[in-house]
């Protein structure tokens, strides 16, 4: 007789998964939105200028050290992110889940809190970049185990609990890029930013450690956990049975472990890869081409040389520092926070709607329709550029195409994410949503890697 679950009282365990699902990106994010201060750490003492108002017009005098460390960075993100994914696939059944979360939520605000010292530390530029990578190296490989456990947690439970999980990571994103636009608005020195950064980080991943604490606790998890466990005991006896009235054969249990990955992946294929071409088309054009659009305010544009615009500010010299102010703002927000919010209202409405379902041909489509935005993109004010022209001059469509671009990617990578577990029999979940979880980095990377390619085409 089938035993009815009990209620998630008061939420508990999709707030739970919510704030582990902010840890586990919050971090990576943090570290992007500090590049300035990085980078400022990389230059001669002699031309420092610590303030948040800092321009990039003196590039001639950047080092080299300063002029590689976004694509170095990138490089010590992606792969060991994709390589630690990939063996939390594998290895996740011979290492304790408690072990896999724990370990890398304390490794991980370990890391962050010798960040914040290392502020007040004086460091030659050197030194400074080498600490600065392999922490970047140590934060997405336990980043990648994390969100590898975290996602096969989820597979356990209904559906709906994969959503909280996206839904924090989506809300990640969107405090680094508030986190930015308030550094631009302060203009406090950059040294200050990124220790409140730093702090802010570690505040946050200490209260996914005393969430996590409290996961087990709850009723609602037990009793998913144990029907697990119920589950695993009743399928090695079926398979003993059979093997039993099999002639006899032995099985090894090593060829049965890499069989069973086989056959998980075999019903998960088609949504894995959906997963990795969403992220692949996604960090490909964000931000590598988005980051690079230009306003066309400051230069005339059309609705900056309107009578409209004019009249509102009526003393020319006020007019232009409201219209460079515009601009400076522009990519921050336009580009940054606009994807952050709607990628995040994306990937949160998978909780009140789930169309379309698993098995319709509308997902994929809809998928591979997203590669579309990639020539939108580029054919907006994106700068400089050598081969293709600027056919949308307006800046609003680079907003309306931003907003689409960005909500179908949460949302549809989000369904992906919450159908790849479904696809299995629940003590094979938590292997689904790892084997997931490895497609959705995959993409990251594939994607980091050809963002040079679409850029050089523009």
């Amino acid at each position: 007789m089938a035993v009815s679950s009990p209620r998630d009282k008061y939420f508990g365990v999709w707030l739970i998964f919510f704030m582990l699902g902010l840890g586990t990106l919050l971090p990576w994010n943090f570290f992007m939105t500090a590049t300035m201060y990085f980078t400022s750490r990389l230059k001669d003492s002699s031309s420092v200028d610590y303030s948040a108002n800092q321009t990039e017009a003196e590039g001639e005098h950047r080092s080299i050290l300063e002029a590689k460390f976004n694509n170095v960075m990138t490089l010590c993100a992606m792969l060991p992110l994709l390589l630690c994914t990939c063996l939390n696939s594998f290895l996740h059944s011979l290492i304790p889940q408690r072990l896999r979360v724990m370990g890398s939520l304390l490794i991980i605000m370990f890391v962050f809190m010798a960040t914040a010292v290392l502020v007040r530390v004086p460091l030659e530029p050197l030194p400074f970049f080498c600490v600065t990578m392999v922490k970047i190296i140590i934060i997405n490989s336990f980043g990648a185990i994390l969100q590898g456990s975290l996602f096969g947690m989820a597979g356990l439970l209904p559906a709906s609990y994969t959503t909280p999980i996206m839904s924090g990571q989506g809300l990640a994103g969107t405090f680094a890029a508030f986190a930015m636009i308030c550094a631009i608005a302060s203009g406090s020195e950059l040294h200050d930013a990124a220790f409140g950064y730093f702090i802010t980080a570690c505040v946050v991943i200490l209260l996914s450690v005393l969430s996590y604490i409290l996961l087990p606790k709850l009723e609602f998890f037990q009793f998913y956990q144990q029907r697990n466990r119920n589950q695993r005991p009743e399928e090695d006896n079926s398979v003993n049975l059979m093997n039993s009235e099999s002639k006899g054969e032995a099985v090894d249990p090593n060829t049965h472990q890499d069989v069973s990955m086989i056959k998980i992946f075999k019903k998960i294929w088609l949504l894995a890869l959906l997963v990795c071409f969403t992220f692949t088309v996604t960090i490909g054009t964000f931000p590598a081409i988005t980051a690079d659009t230009k306003s066309t305010l400051a230069d005339g544009g059309s609705w900056a040389s309107s009578s409209f615009c004019q009249h509102l500010v009526s003393d020319e010299i006020r007019f232009k520092t409201l219209l460079i102010t515009l601009e400076r703002y522009f990519i921050p927000v336009s580009c940054f926070l606009l994807f952050n919010l709607c990628d995040w209202a994306g990937r949160s409405l998978t909780a009140a709607c789930m169309w379309p379902g698993k098995d319709s041909l509308v997902l994929p489509v809809s998928i591979v329709c997203r590669l579309g935005f990639l020539p939108l993109f580029m054919l907006c004010n994106v700068q400089p550029r050598l081969h293709l022209p600027v056919f949308f001059h307006h800046d609003g469509w680079f907003i309306f195409f931003m907003i689409l671009f960005a909500f179908s990617n949460g949302y549809l990578a989000s369904l992906c994410m919450c159908f790849g577990p479904k696809n299995v029999l629940p003590h094979e979940a938590e292997t689904a949503g790892a084997i997931m979880a490895f497609f959705l980095s995959l993409g990251l990377a594939l994607g980091a890697a050809l963002s040079f390619l679409f850029r050089a085409l523009v």
